[in-house]
């Protein structure tokens, strides 16, 4: 999070490191032997409705895709509606995983999934970044972000259960990591300065917000110029992805929320097994 001039709050109400259900309840892990997905470069929002793209909404996954979102005009900031009962423009809020299943974040096959250092790839982090880990849990992916940015570079690793941060220290230290500074949230409280870092990751955390619409908020006054922010989620279109349905996100859903909040996606990138990536700026 980044942190405004005057410091931002942090409405971040999920532990998100959830590796894509990391919650309560651990669903079934995904299948380690999955292989990559295809990528194939379209833009679904300039181009003709196609039989992929029908076949994505109806509930089957979208190919692979870089896609610039014109649906947020530059300068627009909507102020979407606060969840009601659990609920966000039409999707049940999941509950954030407890840390007593922090296991499950670093279990065995994940890389093969998961995928780590594919992802920041996508994500564009480079040597020297300044970047944030959003709901980093036990600390699967501040280890990786800490080793792509390299000692000129900062990782924020930031969560709200101090257990979740006791995990991660004791972690960063086995790996001998000190560009990583841990960061435990709490709503509405100031956390780091506007326009501190240059990319937040968020991997299978945003479905977990108590508040998305104040978090995005805070997330944009804490992106340096420049900036963005990038989510990782389980696809909801498909079948196969043994994740909670409230732990899931269709594409269509997660456009209706990156508008809702002012932010345009510049990427979308269906390489994964069982996620996929979306670069969004404000």
């Amino acid at each position: 999070m980044k942190r405004a001039g005057a410091s931002l709050a942090l409405a971040l109400v999920a532990s998100a490191a959830c590796a894509g259900c990391s919650r309560s309840a651990v669903p079934s892990a995904p299948q380690a032997d999955a292989a990559p997905r295809p990528v194939a470069l379209v833009a679904p929002d300039a181009a003709p409705a196609s039989a992929d793209t029908a076949s994505a909404e109806a509930g089957s996954p979208e190919p692979s895709s870089i896609a610039a979102d014109a649906s947020v005009e530059a300068g627009a900031t909507p102020t979407p509606p606060p969840p009601t009962h659990g609920v966000y423009l039409g999707r049940k809020l999941a509950r954030p995983m407890s840390h007593l299943g922090a296991a499950w974040l670093d279990r065995a096959g994940r890389d093969a999934v998961q995928r780590p250092s594919h992802v920041l790839d996508v994500a564009g982090v480079r040597a020297g970044a300044r970047v944030c880990d959003f709901g980093a849990g036990s600390g699967y992916f501040t280890v990786h972000l800490a080793r792509r940015v390299g000692p000129t570079g900062r990782v924020f690793a930031v969560d709200l259960q101090p257990e979740m941060l006791t995990l991660l220290r004791q972690k960063l230290t086995r790996e001998g990591l000190s560009n990583v500074t841990p960061v435990l949230a709490k709503a509405s409280e100031p956390s780091l300065p506007a326009a501190s870092v240059d990319l937040v990751l968020m991997v299978d955390v945003y479905h977990e917000l108590e508040r998305p619409d104040l978090t995005m908020a805070q997330l944009r006054a804490a992106l340096a110029p420049g900036g963005r922010v990038v989510w990782v989620e389980y696809r909801a279109e498909d079948p196969n992805v043994s994740i909670k349905p409230d732990h899931k996100m269709s594409l269509a859903q997660i456009r209706r929320e990156a508008a809702a909040v002012g932010y345009r996606i510049t990427q979308v990138d269906e390489s994964l097994p069982q996620q996929r990536i979306v670069v969004l700026a404000p």
